[in-house]
């Protein structure tokens, strides 16, 4: 795995094992970013971070700050070593080892906004953010902020906010959705 491009394209990346984690593919990476276009200055916040390789191709392309979150211990480790492979830290990039809903209740007491959130869940456990996705996450999402969601194209990630782009890669479905 890879960063596909921007200030760190071509570095390498560590993914987690398997088990633990489903990284998001290089070619899956370079479409996305290319259909979401200019990433200059925005905040960005990566739920499920896994290997964190969104969030850093985000940061390759220009975001100005991220914020990445990962529950399970292995594969925050992971991303702590891709981060600090790429010497990326605070305050510009932050790590929270949380669950997911756990971190946007703290982001959303802090008064943080993000103008881009990745939100990737393990296949199997697309409900871990709770019955509606989009009332967890409203509260941390700047005017005109965009939502990625990723998922198995056999179970897609509903989020109600507008759709403004859908592509399938194999079995993963990528959806862009804006507030």
């Amino acid at each position: 795995m890879r960063v596909v491009a921007g200030e760190f394209g071509g570095r390498r990346l560590k993914a987690p094992k398997p088990s633990v984690t489903r990284p998001t593919s290089d070619r899956v990476r370079e479409a996305l970013f290319a259909t979401l276009g200019d990433v200059s200055g925005a905040r960005v916040l990566d739920l499920f971070a896994g290997s964190g390789a969104l969030a850093i191709e985000a940061l390759s392309r220009g975001a100005a700050e991220a914020v990445l979150v990962e529950r399970d211990r292995g594969a925050a480790k992971i991303v702590a070593q891709n981060l600090d492979g790429l010497d990326l830290g605070e305050p510009a990039v932050r790590l929270i080892e949380r669950p997911a809903r756990a971190a946007l209740e703290d982001a959303a007491q802090r008064g943080e906004l993000y103008d881009l959130v990745f939100l990737d869940p393990p296949y199997r456990e697309s409900a871990m953010l709770g019955g509606d996705p989009a009332k967890v996450i409203a509260p941390v999402l700047a005017a005109g902020a965009r939502i990625v969601t990723e998922s198995d194209r056999r179970q897609p990630l509903e989020i109600d906010f507008p759709m403004i782009h859908e592509r399938r890669y194999g079995d993963t479905l990528i959806r862009i959705h804006q507030t």
